[in-house]
Protein backbone atom coordinates (compact mmCIF):
# COMPACT_ATOMS: atom_id res chain seq x y z
CA UNK A 1 0.00 0.00 0.00
CA UNK A 2 1.56 3.53 -0.84
CA UNK A 3 1.37 6.14 1.59
CA UNK A 4 1.07 9.45 0.96
CA UNK A 5 0.40 12.62 2.72
CA UNK A 6 -3.15 13.24 3.64
CA UNK A 7 -3.77 9.51 4.24
CA UNK A 8 -5.76 8.31 6.84
CA UNK A 9 -5.04 5.11 7.99
CA UNK A 10 -5.41 2.71 10.39
CA UNK A 11 -1.69 1.92 12.29
CA UNK A 12 -0.76 -0.17 15.68
CA UNK A 13 0.73 1.42 18.59
CA UNK A 14 4.51 -0.11 18.54
CA UNK A 15 6.03 2.07 21.04
CA UNK A 16 5.80 4.62 23.46
CA UNK A 17 8.53 7.39 24.42
CA UNK A 18 8.27 10.21 26.61
CA UNK A 19 8.33 12.48 22.78
CA UNK A 20 5.40 10.90 20.95
CA UNK A 21 4.30 7.13 19.88
CA UNK A 22 5.41 4.99 17.18
CA UNK A 23 3.24 3.21 15.20
CA UNK A 24 3.56 0.48 12.65
CA UNK A 25 1.33 1.20 9.44
CA UNK A 26 -0.29 -1.22 6.79
CA UNK A 27 2.89 -2.57 4.86
CA UNK A 28 5.25 -2.62 7.86
CA UNK A 29 6.44 1.05 7.87
CA UNK A 30 6.57 2.56 11.11
CA UNK A 31 5.56 6.54 11.44
CA UNK A 32 5.68 8.36 14.66
CA UNK A 33 3.11 10.52 16.41
CA UNK A 34 4.62 13.45 18.19
CA UNK A 35 3.44 14.42 21.96
CA UNK A 36 1.88 17.19 20.09
CA UNK A 37 -0.60 15.15 17.63
CA UNK A 38 -1.73 12.80 20.46
CA UNK A 39 -4.59 14.17 21.44
CA UNK A 40 -6.31 17.94 20.95
CA UNK A 41 -5.73 18.79 25.24
CA UNK A 42 -2.38 19.02 26.54
CA UNK A 43 -0.88 15.93 26.95
CA UNK A 44 2.11 15.33 29.90
CA UNK A 45 1.99 12.07 29.48
CA UNK A 46 1.85 9.94 26.51
CA UNK A 47 0.94 6.87 28.06
CA UNK A 48 -1.88 8.44 29.73
CA UNK A 49 -3.83 7.92 26.02
CA UNK A 50 -1.89 5.27 24.05
CA UNK A 51 -0.71 1.53 25.33
CA UNK A 52 1.32 -0.36 23.07
CA UNK A 53 -0.68 -2.55 20.79
CA UNK A 54 -3.74 -0.04 20.20
CA UNK A 55 -4.85 0.16 17.32
CA UNK A 56 -5.82 3.72 16.33
CA UNK A 57 -6.33 5.67 13.18
CA UNK A 58 -3.35 8.19 12.39
CA UNK A 59 -3.08 10.62 9.66
CA UNK A 60 0.41 10.73 7.44
CA UNK A 61 0.77 15.22 8.27
CA UNK A 62 4.53 14.58 6.67
CA UNK A 63 7.45 12.48 4.89
CA UNK A 64 11.00 13.08 5.47
CA UNK A 65 13.01 12.77 2.53
CA UNK A 66 15.04 10.19 4.82
CA UNK A 67 11.73 8.29 4.81
CA UNK A 68 10.71 9.30 8.47
CA UNK A 69 6.88 9.25 8.37
CA UNK A 70 4.90 12.03 10.82
CA UNK A 71 1.49 11.12 11.75
CA UNK A 72 -1.20 12.83 13.60
CA UNK A 73 -4.29 11.26 15.71
CA UNK A 74 -5.94 14.32 16.34
CA UNK A 75 -6.11 15.26 12.89
CA UNK A 76 -6.98 11.93 11.89
CA UNK A 77 -10.71 12.92 13.89
CA UNK A 78 -12.90 14.50 11.29
CA UNK A 79 -14.59 16.62 14.27
CA UNK A 80 -11.34 18.14 15.35
CA UNK A 81 -10.08 18.70 12.10
CA UNK A 82 -12.47 20.82 10.85
CA UNK A 83 -13.49 22.84 14.09
CA UNK A 84 -10.92 26.00 14.63
CA UNK A 85 -9.85 26.08 18.23
CA UNK A 86 -9.66 28.82 19.98
CA UNK A 87 -5.95 30.14 20.94
CA UNK A 88 -4.52 30.05 24.00
CA UNK A 89 -6.00 32.48 26.57
CA UNK A 90 -8.62 33.93 24.33
CA UNK A 91 -12.21 34.14 24.87
CA UNK A 92 -14.92 33.88 22.51
CA UNK A 93 -16.66 36.77 21.56
CA UNK A 94 -20.30 36.82 22.77
CA UNK A 95 -21.54 40.24 22.94
CA UNK A 96 -20.33 43.05 20.51
CA UNK A 97 -20.02 45.90 22.67
CA UNK A 98 -18.37 49.17 21.26
CA UNK A 99 -15.26 50.51 22.39
CA UNK A 100 -16.61 54.02 23.34
CA UNK A 101 -19.58 52.08 25.00
CA UNK A 102 -17.21 50.46 27.16
CA UNK A 103 -14.94 53.26 27.95
CA UNK A 104 -17.97 54.85 29.45
CA UNK A 105 -18.75 52.58 31.13
CA UNK A 106 -15.41 52.16 32.31
CA UNK A 107 -15.10 55.96 33.31
CA UNK A 108 -18.87 55.99 35.32
CA UNK A 109 -16.96 52.98 37.57
CA UNK A 110 -13.97 54.49 37.81
CA UNK A 111 -15.68 57.82 38.88
CA UNK A 112 -17.54 56.16 41.18
CA UNK A 113 -14.89 54.43 42.88
CA UNK A 114 -12.78 57.51 43.09
CA UNK A 115 -15.76 59.23 44.79
CA UNK A 116 -15.99 56.87 47.12
CA UNK A 117 -11.88 56.29 47.97
CA UNK A 118 -11.74 59.60 48.42
CA UNK A 119 -15.10 60.18 51.11
CA UNK A 120 -13.58 57.42 53.07
CA UNK A 121 -10.13 59.25 53.18
CA UNK A 122 -11.65 62.37 54.04
CA UNK A 123 -13.80 60.71 56.95
CA UNK A 124 -10.24 59.51 58.60
CA UNK A 125 -8.70 62.80 58.29
CA UNK A 126 -11.55 64.30 60.35
CA UNK A 127 -12.08 66.64 57.50
CA UNK A 128 -8.80 68.37 56.99
CA UNK A 129 -7.15 67.71 54.13
CA UNK A 130 -10.36 67.69 51.54
CA UNK A 131 -9.58 71.09 50.08
CA UNK A 132 -6.89 69.91 48.86
CA UNK A 133 -8.59 67.87 46.12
Amino acid sequence: MSISVGAILEGVVTGITPFGAFVELPGGVTGLVHISEVADTYVKDVKDFLKAQDVIKVKVINIDPKGKIGLSIKQANPSVAGAQRPRKNEKPRINKVSFEDRLAKFMKESDERMQEFKRSTDAKRGGRGSSRY
